[in-house]
């Protein structure tokens, strides 16, 4: 089972990573965020930032609906998130491996070109 330490030690792992003032998590490469808490909000609430679900940045639409229909339990979606290529993340869903693998991922889509091949050095 992973939880928000994890997330914060694989997402700084990472190259070229900055993590950006939040009350939970937010991290970014080359400006452009691949993995944050997730912003909960419900009608007539104010917004709860939830650490035990992440906001993971899967590429497109044909990748969103595979993790959601392939892994209904682990991952989900809000109609605000409709359109977009991202995906919520229940931690405990997860352990740490495939918690790695995933935002792994999501870095490399995010990551500009210049910084991209940094990644590969960076595991060596």
């Amino acid at each position: 089972m992973a939880d928000a330490d994890d997330v914060r030690a694989v997402a700084l792992a990472l190259p070229h990573v900055v993590e950006i003032e939040s009350d939970g998590f937010d991290f970014r490469v080359g400006d452009k965020g691949f993995v944050w808490s997730y912003p909960e909000r419900r009608p007539g609430e104010r917004r709860v930032i939830r650490t035990d679900i992440a906001v993971l940045f899967v590429g497109d639409e044909a990748e969103k609906q595979a993790l959601l229909l392939g892994e209904p339990t682990t991952f989900f979606t809000t109609p605000s998130y409709d359109g977009l290529p991202l995906v919520m993340l229940r931690l405990e869903r997860v352990d740490v491996v495939r918690l790695a693998e995933l935002v792994t991922d999501a870095w490399r889509m995010r990551a500009p070109a210049d910084l991209a091949g940094d990644l590969d050095d960076h595991d060596r």
